[in-house]
């Protein structure tokens, strides 16, 4: 039995060719390895692909949400809310940046819930900390509801820090993904829909004072010198091998949220009437950086191990919100969050990638309809 790929790179690789061995040569020619030309030339194409007025390459996703949160000057007795059905970067770049993450639940799209971002409020300001930000993650590839997120931030005076590694290349009826924030932040981690082959990520905000903020503090927080240090920063710049294939990957990215589409929507199709598919809200297009279904009933992890013995590989993304891990079960939380509870012990990820063909599609809905029948 043939197996299949949870996320297939090869196939992109193949597709890519001798494009990305050109590029790589490129960069191993002029030496510029730090902040070389093609960092300047990735911003540039980031920011005109999603409408920001500036992009800023950093070292990795997590970075870019710890620069984020030091150029807006959070730190002590600052409370920023952050889902707690998320990856634990979301809220470690709070803990790292000095502040106190206070988690809050998700709705039924896997996204922030307005409702418990005001019961969060309340919480935080009963700690004694002063609210200043929420963190809104975009899980999966859906952008969050930032029409009623923006509405309670708006009236209480935060500013929204769009987690966009899972949503970069997405569609909201507010905009594009990287426009929805006052900054927003993703990642190129090999698995996300726009990779790179190492660490990277980046920033993207419309402000002038934000973004030189950003560029000085990937860079030890330099001035107009690199001896000459305004600010404590980090050390966190994008390599330039990583920017030359990232711009040799934006130019197929449309075509590949397309195919991704496609695909979810074969998923939704053959398995919408045995397992809770993913339900995309109007105007909104995902990049589907993960196809999550939903099990009830502790039925989830036996067809996971069905699907394992028939070649299908799954996995499970989030088994455990982050209210309830050992490093954060000191902070505070808006109540009990159910729906972060429950949806940890239902979700189950499905093979998704842009070359997922029909027919190995087409095995796998076969394979859980098999395991887990109407």
């Amino acid at each position: 039995m043939t197996a299949i790929p949870f996320i297939d790179l090869a196939a992109q690789r193949r597709r890519l060719g001798a494009r990305l061995d050109r590029a790589m040569e490129r960069v191993l020619d002029h030496g510029g390895y730090i902040l070389g030309p093609e960092v300047q030339e990735l911003e540039r194409r980031l920011a005109g692909f999603c409408g920001a007025r500036h992009a800023i390459g950093c070292a990795n996703g997590t970075d870019a949400l710890v620069l984020a949160l030091m150029a807006k000057g959070v730190g002590a007795g600052d409370a920023v809310l952050v889902p707690s059905f998320t990856f634990a970067a979301s809220a470690e770049a709070v803990v790292l940046a000095g502040a106190t993450p206070v988690f809050i639940d998700v709705g039924e799209d896997f996204n922030l819930c307005p409702a418990s971002l005001e019961t969060g409020l309340e919480t935080a300001r009963a700690q004694g900390l002063r609210p200043v930000a929420a963190v809104v993650v975009d899980l999966f590839g859906q952008a969050a509801d930032y029409e009623r997120i923006g509405a309670v931030c708006a009236r209480n005076g935060l500013w929204i820090l769009a987690d966009a590694a899972q949503s970069f290349g997405g569609i909201h009826p507010g905009g594009k993904v990287g426009t929805l924030g006052t900054i927003t932040t993703t990642s190129f981690f090999p698995a996300k829909p726009l990779g790179c082959y190492g660490d990277g990520g980046a920033l993207f905000t419309d402000d002038d004072d934000l973004a030189r903020t950003l560029r000085s503090l990937r860079v030890h927080g330099q001035g107009g010198d690199k001896y000459d240090n305004v600010r404590v920063g980090l050390n966190s710049r994008l390599d330039t091998l990583q920017a030359a294939i990232l711009l040799e990957k934006l130019e197929i990215f449309p075509d590949e949220i397309e195919a991704r589409n496609r695909a979810a929507e074969r998923y939704a199709r053959g398995l919408g009437d045995v397992v809770a598919v993913p339900v995309i809200a109007d105007g909104v297009t995902s990049v589907w950086a993960q196809y999550t279904v939903r099990v009830g009933g502790n039925r989830r992890d036996r067809l996971a191990a069905r699907l394992k013995d028939a070649g299908v590989p799954t996995a499970v993304y989030y088994p455990k919100p982050l209210h309830r891990q050992t490093a954060y079960r000191a902070f505070p939380s808006a109540g009990s969050l159910p729906v972060s509870d429950r949806l940890s012990a239902e979700v189950l990820s499905l093979p998704m990638h842009p070359y997922l063909e029909p027919a190995v599609q087409d095995r796998i809905i076969r394979a859980v309809r098999d395991a887990l029948p109407a």
